[in-house]
Formats: C-alpha cells, structure tokens, sequence
C-alpha cells in the first residue's frame, strides 16, 4: 500500500481524440491551462503533449512546448512538469512497397526526439521503452535500443528524471537494462501503461506482474485507459504505486459525462483519500523522486 501518492495527468495526448471531445485542450494556452486546473485540483506532475493549433493533431514543435511550459511557469501554481519525448516514432509502411514509409511516418533520431526536452529542462521527461504494435492500423511505434541508451544519456546529462514508460514486459527488461549500465539515474521512475493495443492488458494480475518485474528501488506509477482508468488508480495505490489521470488516456468522468481533466484528477483524490492515503504536493513528489533542485 502506497499512503503517500504522487498523482501525475496527462492532460491531452496526441490521440485523434478532439472529436469525441471538444474539452480536451488544443492551443498552448489551452493545454498549459490544464497542467494548471490538473495542479489545483490535486496533481502534483502535468505530463504534456503538444497538438497543432491548426489541426488538432500530435506535434512535435519545440516552439509548441515552449509557449505551453512558459505559461505554465508564469502562473503562480507549483506543478512538476513532464514532458512527452514519444514523438518521432512513428512508422507506416507504404501500402504498394512496405519497404517505404508511408503517408503517417515520422521517424527521427534521438536527438531530435529530445529537443524540446533540451531547450526546456523539464524536471521529468517521457522515455518509452521499446517499440509497439501501436493500434489496429498499419502503424508501430519504433524506440530501438540505441535510440534509447542515446535518450537515457543525454537526459541523465540534463539531469531530466526519465519516466520509463512500459507497455509489456520486455520494456520493463530493457528498461533494466539501461539502470545496470549506469544510464539512469536512481532511484528509477516508472510508469506501467496498461490497455493501449496492443501492449499489455489492463488488469490487477497484469499490473502485479510488471510491478513485480521493477527494480525494488524503482517509483513507480499506473494506470489504465478508458473506463478502467479509476480501477487501475486504486489497484496502483494498494499495490504500492502512484497514479497517473487524464484526458489523454479517457474522456469519461462517468458513463456517457465527460470529464475535464481536473474532474478526473479529483475523482482520482477521492479515491486515494478513501482508501486511506493522500496525494502529495509537487514539493514532496520532486523529494520522493530525487528531481533536478529536490
């Protein structure tokens, strides 16, 4: 049982999402917005994505995140930042010759998969541990292991805390990996994401297995997607974990209501209130996770 809880919200995601719900946050100022409600309302990390303004889209514009982390460090709410670095992963093979990427791909390297993260220094960065049938379609996200020991080694340069973001079994392998060969900063930090397709299932014996699966001295957090974002919550909290909301992984505060994402974060509180823990403030989740300044 974890008593003590650092409740992350990701706050929009790059998900063709919009269209289900004109709530989740476009613009920067909107997106920064939601880091911002998120933190008042018990969040002690904004994890943010960027969309283009124009499209609703996932982007990758420095620029983007730029405008969104400033807004959020001129306001006067204390929020840690995380900052997605999945962008640049993706890969589509072309319909007539699968040897060529196709209309959707957008492949780069380590680099620049971290440029904003570099510009910026964010506390915590998103470091995805392997790649991923991503999805029905034609698409896999792709994180090779070099691409990776690169990312692990300039972020720990940085001193950015790498969120190792886990989608199966084997990522928590690699991910392990890296910490023995001293590319990663301790104590680890860790995020089990469970229910996207096609990683792992959304389930207590499946979150225990990966929570088996960490370091001991690893921080770690879960959650679920959809309808079963609150029951993953709860089964990270009594499991020993922290717990990440938000609209980018559900839209719903209940059955056909959707949420905005500081509703979710309080319906997360509640939760975590009721079964006799709290969420802590950003200055103890920067003092429990060992962060930049901490």
């Amino acid at each position: 049982m974890n008593y003590d809880v650092i409740v992350s919200c990701a706050v929009t995601g790059a998900g063709d999402t919009t269209k289900r719900h004109p709530g989740v946050p476009v613009t920067p100022e909107a997106i920064a917005e939601a880091a911002i409600e998120a933190a008042k309302a018990g969040a002690a990390i904004a994890h943010i994505h960027v969309r283009d303004p124009e499209t609703g889209r996932g982007s990758r514009d420095p620029e983007l995140f730029k405008e969104v982390v400033d807004r959020v460090r001129d306001s006067d709410t204390d929020v840690v930042i995380n900052l997605t670095a999945g962008m640049g992963g993706d890969w589509v093979p072309d319909g007539e010759n699968p040897a060529m990427p196709g209309p959707g791909t957008d492949m780069i390297g380590p680099l620049e998969r971290l440029a904003h993260v570099e510009a910026l220094l964010p506390e915590i960065c998103s470091l995805d541990c392997g790649t991923l049938n991503f999805g029905d379609g034609d698409e896999i996200y792709i994180s090779t292991p070099p691409t990776l020991r690169k990312m692990a080694a300039l972020t720990k340069e940085w001193g950015v805390k790498p969120e190792l973001e886990v989608f199966e079994l084997g990522h928590v392998r690699f991910a392990k990996q890296m910490i023995a060969e001293g590319l990663i900063a301790e104590p680890p930090m860790f995020q089990i994401c469970l229910g996207i397709p096609w990683g792992a299932d959304q389930s207590v014996d499946t979150m225990k297995a990966m929570k088996d699966a960490l370091p001991l001295n690893a921080a770690w957090g879960g959650f679920g997607i959809s309808r079963m974002q609150m029951p993953m919550a709860a089964a990270a909290v009594v499991m020993g974990g922290n717990v990440r909301v938000g609209l980018e992984d559900n839209l719903y505060l209940d059955r056909g209501v959707l949420a905005s994402n500081g509703q979710l974060v309080e319906r997360a509180v509640e939760i975590i209130e009721r079964l006799g823990a709290r969420a802590v403030s950003p200055a103890e989740a920067r003092q429990k996770l060992n962060l930049r300044g901490a």
